[in-house]
């Protein structure tokens, strides 16, 4: 394949730049909501662990705080590693997915979330989220070339 054929360097470049720019939008979300967890919002955020959750409300959102933090500068910062990070990106949204739930099912009013239409808007989006960390990161695609590569390998290689 050379440089100019479909699928070369020109084609990845090209494809990259969407992937590379939401990349870098989801991280420096990720990094500004970890930040407002350890300072202007963290009330808000408290009133959306779940009663159910073990353990103290606002160690919840300073964990998820810093774990935001870390997320969002590794989004950022380490491209050789955004296959992982998307894959690990996509397991933090889930994990907190169980809260938004919570926060719906309560009728927990807080981060502006005052009526179950905007609770619901709010869960809608969650898995949004997901589908952009493993886009922005090429972790969906590298995942199916490996399974295709492992398909086509003879039975005996596997």
């Amino acid at each position: 394949m050379t440089f100019l054929e479909p699928g070369g360097a020109a084609s990845r470049s090209r494809r990259s730049l969407p992937r590379l720019l939401g990349r870098l939008a989801l991280g420096a979300v990720l990094l500004l909501a970890g930040i407002s967890h350890l300072t202007f919002n963290r009330e808000a955020f408290q009133a959306q662990v779940p009663a159910w959750v073990p353990l103290d409300a606002d160690l919840v959102v300073v964990l998820s705080g810093i774990a935001e933090i870390v997320l969002g500068t590794a989004l950022l910062t380490l491209h050789r590693w955004r296959v992982p990070v998307g894959w690990v990106v996509a397991a933090f949204f889930v994990a907190i997915f169980p809260g938004n739930i919570s926060q719906f099912v309560t009728a927990t009013d807080s981060f502006g979330l005052n009526s179950d239409v905007s609770r619901g808007i709010r869960l809608a989006f969650q898995p949004l989220l997901v589908l952009w960390a493993l886009w922005a990161t090429d972790a969906w695609r590298a995942w199916r070339a490996r399974r295709s590569r492992v398909a086509a390998r003879p039975p005996s290689d596997r």
